[in-house]
């Protein structure tokens, strides 16, 4: 798979909006530069280029090969410090170490006072907003000045700085190890998907609370609280308890809910946050509760008081298309979702260099399932060769697995039954090569190994054999979740009662919906 020259600069020039470059040139017209300044001419020159092409900057003339680099690493340095003026990117972040910044400079021109005075506010601003890594840096800077400058305005001015670092620190080594924790958690769900036995569950969970702090609830700020809210669900999520998982995805969201600022300072934590309760509500199969919990995500990202920029941008297109396509999977409204796909696309190249590529993958194995369920397998073949062939990319071992799963089904769909028996072994010598595989893989593979061994008249008798095999699994904690990746049972049922796998999940939703 090709892939795009990226360089860092021109990324950054190409993600500007209209208003951030021509604050951009505002900027630089404030600082005396010459139009014909060479930054300025490169920062003109890579605008236009449509892609990334160090020969056309150097036929322009404005710069020697060997000047080139310097000159780029200005104009990035430039661009920055642009945006870093810009209105649209003060938030309270960069408001506290602008504070931190002007008090140093005060400190250093020996006016303690002054800078003291700077710290206390930036301090409480940082401790209002749970910034606590820079509260805790603040409390320090202002212990440096003390032991230079004695205030005399509190006689115990050095006990409370003191008591104040102490609890500081405290809470910061507690929410550290709480965020380590669901980090290392989540990379062990990346690499490896869902426990599929006995002997992993008791690994994670040995894992899990070997690594989890002690700590009491009523004492944790919002921070302490979201990070382990985090940890939590992601050995929810990895010893397949939706339960827990909807639990906890709940406490993270109502957390924002009940803090409603830090929704605003915290935007990509609250999408997170609600792509996990959709998630697990999926899973759950509660339709209603996920359908509403969607559309009340909508409804949040479209006011206008939810902060809006590339990254959360990007991340409320993520996790609301998901979530779009899976409400089509509940429901089997397949054809209903064919629309979706055409937009996605779109919108992703829109986001191509935000969106990663584990990401888009997901993506195309989404818009793989619409196809096959629509009937349309041969467009549904495209999108998983799309996965299969990407050799780049590490992503989790049981979205490839049944990316090539499958692909084997819509291949026998589709008839093309020619390099059947090449596919499933190069699928049967992926799936060897996985440490563990589910029963349902193991006794699907076994069934379509066996397919060219039967008479045509006798291929839907195996079909109900199978049906028979696969659901006596369907109940079971660590084989049912293969269902949710590819539903086999519901495609079974089509061949056995000769209709399509939509009619028959939508037979089911209707069923079961409540």
């Amino acid at each position: 798979m090709t892939r795009e020259q990226k360089d860092n600069l021109f990324v950054l020039i190409k993600s500007l909006s209209k208003s951030e470059k021509r604050q951009f040139k505002l900027y630089v017209g404030r600082l005396g530069v010459n139009e014909d300044s060479k930054f300025l001419m490169l920062f003109n020159i890579l605008d236009k280029l449509s892609s990334y092409d160090e020969n056309a900057i150097l036929k322009k003339g404005i710069v020697k090969k060997q000047q080139l680099s310097n000159l780029k690493a200005h104009l990035y340095k430039q661009i920055l410090i642009s945006l870093r003026l810009n209105p649209s990117h003060q938030d309270i972040r960069v408001q506290i170490r602008e504070q931190l910044d002007f008090a140093t400079i005060l400190y250093h021109k020996g006016l303690y006072k002054q800078s003291l005075k700077i710290l206390d506010k930036a301090k409480s601003l940082a401790i209002n907003h749970e910034e606590k890594n820079v509260a805790y840096e603040i409390v320090e800077f202002e212990k440096i000045i003390e032991s230079q400058y004695i205030t005399r305005s509190l006689n115990n001015r050095a006990d409370e700085l003191s008591v104040q670092a102490k609890e500081l620190s405290r809470q910061n080594v507690l929410a550290s190890k709480l965020s380590n924790l669901s980090l290392q958690l989540y990379g062990q769900f990346l690499k490896t998907g869902y426990v599929k036995n006995k002997a992993e569950t008791k690994r994670i969970t040995e894992y899990y609370h070997d690594r989890l702090p002690s700590y009491d609830i009523n004492e944790l700020g919002f921070r302490e609280k979201l990070w382990l809210f985090k940890a939590k669900l992601w050995y929810s999520f990895l010893t397949q308890d939706f339960l827990a998982c909807y639990k906890y995805a709940s406490k993270w969201v109502d957390l924002f809910y009940k803090n409603k600022e830090m929704i605003t300072l915290n935007p990509v934590f609250f999408l997170r946050g609600n792509h996990y309760l959709l998630e697990a509500l999926f899973y759950l199969r509660q339709y209603n509760k996920f359908k509403n919990a969607l559309s009340e995500l909508e409804i949040v990202v479209n006011e206008k008081t939810f902060p809006t920029d590339d990254n959360i941008d990007g991340l409320a297109f993520l996790y609301i298309y998901n979530n779009k396509f899976n409400l089509h999977f509940i429901e089997g409204s397949f054809d209903e979702g064919l629309p979706l796909i055409e937009e996605v696309l779109d919108r992703l190249k829109n986001y191509k260099d935000r969106i990663d590529e584990h990401h888009v993958m997901v993506f195309y194995y989404k818009i793989a399932s619409m196809y096959f369920g629509a009937g349309d397998t041969k467009k549904c073949i495209y999108f998983l060769e799309k996965i299969i062939s990407n050799k780049s990319l590490q992503m989790r071992e049981d979205l490839l697995c049944f990316s090539r799963i499958l692909n084997l089904v819509a291949h026998y769909e589709a008839g093309l039954d020619y390099n059947l028996d090449i596919l499933i072994r190069s699928t049967y010598k992926f799936l060897i090569k996985m440490e563990d595989l589910y029963e349902v893989q193991k006794e699907f593979i076994k069934f379509l190994r066996g397919l060219g061994d039967i008479y045509p008249h006798e291929v839907k008798n195996e079909f109900v054999k199978l049906h028979r095999k696969l659901k006596e699994f369907e109940d079971d904690p660590y084989q049912s979740r293969a269902f949710l990746y590819l539903d086999i049972i519901s495609w079974l049922e089509s061949k056995i009662e000769n209709r399509s796998i939509g009619d028959i999940i939508r037979q089911k939703f209707k069923n079961t919906a409540k």
